[in-house]
């Protein structure tokens, strides 16, 4: 699968989706295109645009383009933080459909239920 990394992601992360082929947009020749010219250029040659960019889906008719959109969802674009979605970016990137839109980061990080410890001593 040919993957394209937005300018807001780390280089770095590149390097991680093993089994792929990963190229940035500085790699490409498009660095500082806006994000609509960047998927209508990523037409043909990439499946996957992949981004950091959350505005992106409210910005651009992304079910218009053949490349699925990946938007990595995490507190900070640090590459410490982007790595801990490595395991479930592997997942996306095996389910992955053409105009689709996955964001990896967005799954609840805690229990829907959470036990309430019992009170000590008389309730007054």
């Amino acid at each position: 699968m040919r993957i394209l990394l937005d300018e807001c992601v780390p280089a770095r992360l590149g390097r991680e989706p093993v089994r792929h082929e990963v190229r940035t947009v500085p790699e490409m020749g498009w660095a500082s295109h806006e994000n609509g010219a960047l998927l209508a250029l990523a037409e043909g040659e990439f499946e996957v645009f992949l981004t950091t960019d959350q505005r992106i889906i409210y910005q651009q008719a992304v079910a218009e383009f053949t490349a699925a959109l990946v938007v990595l969802v995490a507190r900070r674009n640090k590459i410490e933080f982007l790595l801990r979605l490595l395991p479930e970016l592997r997942r996306v990137l095996e389910n992955v459909k053409p105009g689709g839109v996955q964001r990896p980061g967005t799954a609840p990080r805690f229990p829907a239920t959470r036990s309430i410890p019992a009170l000590r001593g008389p309730v007054r």
